[in-house]
């Protein structure tokens, strides 16, 4: 794989800390949710995975439908739902994934067949795929 960029980030203090990108774009506190025992106020993890794959499916989808002379409507969306939980074979921990797309005014059948093709393309789709649950629903 020929690489085009690499991100730098690192994290201190573990889910109750911080996370930086060496160029000093992204600057986050971290903290549990209240779900998990934690104060909240401040990101996860989850929501932080939940973004990336959100914004990387959308740009999948962009580049699927230039490639396809498709118009993706200018109001598109990407929602993603990263749940977190303990593994059934007592392995620690585990996550799934739920990506809500939205593609006002399309056809049907045209969104849901370039979600499918984004699905292939996105990298993190490609991370995922086998290792952990993700669901697509397509809206129009």
């Amino acid at each position: 794989m020929k690489i085009l960029y690499r991100a730098r980030v690192s994290a201190t203090g573990g889910r109750e800390g911080a996370a930086r990108s060496d160029d000093g774009l992204l600057e986050v506190k971290l903290a549990p949710p209240k779900e998990l025992g934690g104060a909240g106020g401040a990101t996860n993890p989850e929501q932080l995975f939940g973004a990336g794959y959100s914004a990387c499916f959308l740009g999948a989808m962009k580049f699927v439908a230039g490639q396809r002379k498709i118009t993706v409507p200018a109001s598109v969306s990407v929602a993603a739902e990263v749940g977190i939980g303990q593994r059934d074979d007592g392995e620690g921990f585990g996550l799934e994934v739920a990506l809500t797309v939205s593609l006002p005014g399309m056809e049907q059948g045209a969104a849901d067949d370039l979600v499918e093709r984004a699905h292939r393309v996105c990298p993190y789709s490609h991370a995922t795929r086998g290792n952990i649950a993700v669901t697509t629903t397509v809206a129009v």
